[in-house]
């Protein structure tokens, strides 16, 4: 079941992303791309969410669940560790410019860790325990 629900929280995020260049934002308005196409993310714009590659601390979700009142507007909580619940929940940010694309951010060394922490005003332990999977 839980399989079956990670797949649909998936469909739904790609379907709103399509409804998000074609009709609300608009950027794309004509955008018609094949299944391989779509595969190949050959749309303009991208989803990146945090905790993946791109945007690998996990604490930005801290913003998102704050701004748009996510417990109280639609009932998922995040966990100790910032992980969803229900785990079948996604949460990202659209970024609508042509140029855009995903990319992985690779390791980070010690003073781009304590730049990182300084900059978000978090100790440096703790920025250290978010980002422990891309330090060097």
């Amino acid at each position: 079941m839980q399989v079956l629900a990670d797949r649909f929280v998936e469909a739904f995020a790609e379907c709103l992303h399509e409804k998000v260049r074609k009709e609300y934002w608009g950027y794309d308005a004509n955008e018609n791309l094949s299944n391989e196409e779509l595969i190949r993310e050959k749309y303009k714009g991208v989803r990146p969410a945090p905790g993946y590659p791109a945007c690998p601390d996990h604490t930005e979700k801290l913003k998102l669940f704050s701004l748009l009142n996510v417990t109280e507007n639609i009932g998922i909580d995040l966990t100790e560790s910032l992980a969803m619940n229900p785990p079948a929940s996604v949460c990202g940010w659209y970024i609508g410019h042509p140029q855009s694309h995903y990319f992985g951010l690779g390791k980070i060394n010690r003073d781009q860790l304590e730049d990182y922490a300084k900059r978000k005003g978090m100790i440096l332990e703790e920025a250290e325990k978010w980002l422990r999977p891309v330090l060097e």
